[in-house]
């Protein structure tokens, strides 16, 4: 997941996104390929990375395996070879088999595991009406984007810092409107309508009370206007009602990827289902109009961020089967929620863009909706009178699709059940202190987080940042490595574990600081090496050699999996985002580091003795507090409970 932009001094490195100064692509010139990084270069720093994550002895075997791989003439300079020829046909080197490794061969369901869920600020519906015309606002701040996307007008971004003021690739924002991930059995499927003869889509599709309606927004070649949207998302509500026990269809596509795919076989061999279906995946967007969920209240002593979690909760899984799970289609890009009780969000499938480009999208519809400007009228299409009715899309529902959905529901539910989401708003300082110290927010927050997980588990861990490669063509992201051995020797002095005065802790502290910055920068300008030893290890299978030793090692294995997935994701607004851990075993964390608070979003899974998103959220607390004091040699003049209530 990639990240919000905002301004920084030039010296203070994120994650390599982008600047709030976007400017028009006048004269823009073609943006580079993205190099192939030297092989020597990229074995090296993963053998570096393997200090703080494996034992001795598997680390002196890797070192073996490595250098036999880089051997004069060996296989390591043959795949090394192959892939240099591979970058002059391709625009991009690494984007398949990126694609592939991180999204489209990943068996596991979408919710949770996947999906992010986006909370936005809770509106104060007082009545059905006035959730429709936020709806409908909605509708048009999208439809006015897609316009400019449509026609490749947005302004381009530019970079932070390392050439600031370089173009960014913007790739991803065109993909928002455009995609659809259909289910595999071995290998999903990214697709895009405007590959085909197909005319672009003109409907949106409405999903209320597990029911799917196809909203046409353009008609007679002209945008309906809010009032005309107001009226049909009427009448798709009262339609809606008229149907109590509407199968939850929905719920298929919330299987893991083989279930769902060997279900849409099934589902489509009818062709009233086929109808449906494309109707679906060719839409613009989905609107989930959801129902409203008990959410328990915050209990007297917990976290004052407890009330935002079942939100939170909300937009990830819609709350399980008897909630409104059944009411989404997790394989359309992006899909806005909008519920009775005034919870708004998203939920968006990632294999087609980075955070980044949602973020910004999200950026544009809260500043329409709240604007002045969503209130002139577009032209009217005709009179309501005159208006098709919403079509109700129908299917042919066999005794072995209800099959297919109870084991969806089983499933879904399970995960829900097992899901554990812990927000923390931690208000003593912001972004604005590190920069006062001269460090990055960004690897200052890392480090935070390197330091908790080894207050809680004695070791370090091997940790995904995303980093984005946008200053090259079809750019996406590669892995700012957070586990570093300087960030190991920081957190040992931390605890205790090597003797070391205050001084050589703040010594160390800078040195970790200098480490994450200087790994980010090589990341964004494409030396990083996660991206390049996965496109070594894919061209040795697609040539049918044998696996090289060293990818076949443990060390490897323990390299790839990433215990903490960790993203910033930055924006001013009073919005954040959320997502499950990669691993049974891990931990999924996002962050947004604002001027004077940060907002983390932790979570882990129930059934995993190790994990526990509590303990994480109170430890990372406290570890923040120690770096403040580490830095300033001042008490924070609070305790570790200082984010509770009361």
């Amino acid at each position: 997941m990639n990240h919000m932009p905002t301004r920084h001094n030039s010296q203070y490195v994120t994650n390599g996104e982008i600047d709030d100064d976007i400017t028009n692509p006048i004269n823009l010139k073609p943006l580079p390929t993205l190099p192939v990084p030297p092989l020597r270069q990229s074995m090296e720093k993963y053998f570096k990375s393997l200090r703080p994550l494996v034992t001795r002895e598997q680390y002196a075997r890797t070192h073996a395996l490595i250098e036999e791989f880089l051997r004069a003439g060996g296989e390591g300079e043959f795949l090394q070879q192959q892939l240099l020829i591979i970058k002059e046909t391709k625009v991009n080197w690494t984007y398949d088999w990126w694609l592939d490794d991180m999204y489209l061969k990943n068996r596991s369901a979408l919710p949770i595991n996947s999906n992010p869920g986006m909370v936005f600020p809770k509106q104060h519906f007082r009545d059905e009406g006035q959730r429709l015309r936020f709806a409908a606002k909605l509708i048009s701040g999208i439809l006015d984007y897609k316009v400019v996307i449509d026609a490749r007008a947005l302004p381009v971004d530019r970079a932070r810092h390392n050439k600031p003021g370089q173009p960014l690739c913007m790739e991803q924002y065109y993909r928002l409107f455009s995609s659809y991930r259909v289910p595999g059995l071995v290998k999903d499927e990214l697709v895009s309508p405007s590959c085909s003869v197909m005319p672009e889509p003109e409907h949106i599709i409405v999903v209320c009370q597990n029911q799917f309606f196809v909203l046409d927004v353009i008609i007679n070649f002209k945008r309906l206007s809010d009032q005309d949207l107001v009226s049909q998302l009427k009448r798709i509500v009262d339609a809606a009602k008229e149907v109590t026990d509407a199968p939850p269809l929905g719920l298929l596509t919330t299987a893991d990827r083989p279930t769902w795919a060997g279900s849409r076989s099934r589902l489509i061999e009818d062709s009233t289902n086929r109808d449906s279906l494309d109707m679906i995946e060719r839409c613009i967007f989905v609107l989930c109009l959801d129902s409203p969920m008990d959410y328990p209240p915050a209990e007297v002593g917990k976290p004052i961020d407890a009330d935002d979690e079942p939100l939170a909760h909300h937009m990830l899984h819609g709350g399980g089967s008897s909630e409104n799970t059944g009411n989404r289609w997790f394989d359309k890009t992006m899909q806005f929620i909008i519920g009775t009780d005034g919870t708004c969000g998203l939920n968006y499938e990632h294999s087609p863009s980075e955070g980044v480009a949602v973020v910004q999208l999200v950026e544009h519809l809260l500043r329409y909706i709240d604007s002045e400007t969503h209130k002139r009228k577009l032209t009217r299409a005709q009179s309501i009178c005159e208006l098709p009715y919403p079509r109700k899309l129908n299917w042919k529902i066999s005794p072995i699709i209800l099959q297919d959905i109870e084991i969806a529901k089983a499933q879904i539910d399970f995960a829900v059940k097992n899901t554990d989401v812990k927000l923390l708003r931690f208000t003593k300082f912001g972004k604005n202190f590190p920069k006062s110290q001269n460090m990055s927010p960004d690897a200052f927050v890392q480090l935070a987080l390197q330091l908790t997980f080894y207050r809680m588990n004695g070791c370090l861990t091997s940790t995904y940042e995303s980093a984005s490669t946008r200053r090259f063509q079809q750019g996406r992201v590669d892995n700012i490595r957070a586990a570093s051995p300087e960030a190991f020797e920081f957190v040992r002095a931390m605890q205790g574990d090597r003797t070391a005065t205050v001084e050589e802790k703040k010594t160390l502290m800078r040195e970790a600081i200098k480490t994450q910055t200087d790994t980010c920068l090589q990341t964004i300008t494409g030396q990083g090496f996660d991206n390049h030893l996965i496109c070594l290890r894919e061209v040795s299978q697609e040539l049918g050699l044998p696996m090289p030793a060293v990818f076949a090692d443990e060390s490897f294995r323990i390299s790839n999996h990433f215990t903490l997935s960790t993203s910033q994701v930055l924006t001013k607004l009073d919005t954040f985002m959320c997502y499950g851990p990669v691993v049974p075993n891990g931990y999924g964390a996002s962050y947004n580091p604002h001027e004077d608070y940060i907002l983390f979003a932790i979570s882990s899974f129930k059934t995993c003795e190790m994990t526990d998103s509590e303990v994480f959220r109170a430890k990372l607390y406290r570890t923040l507090i120690d770096l403040y004091e580490l830095c300033t040699g001042h008490s924070a003049n609070n305790n570790s409970n200082g984010y509770m209530q009361g």
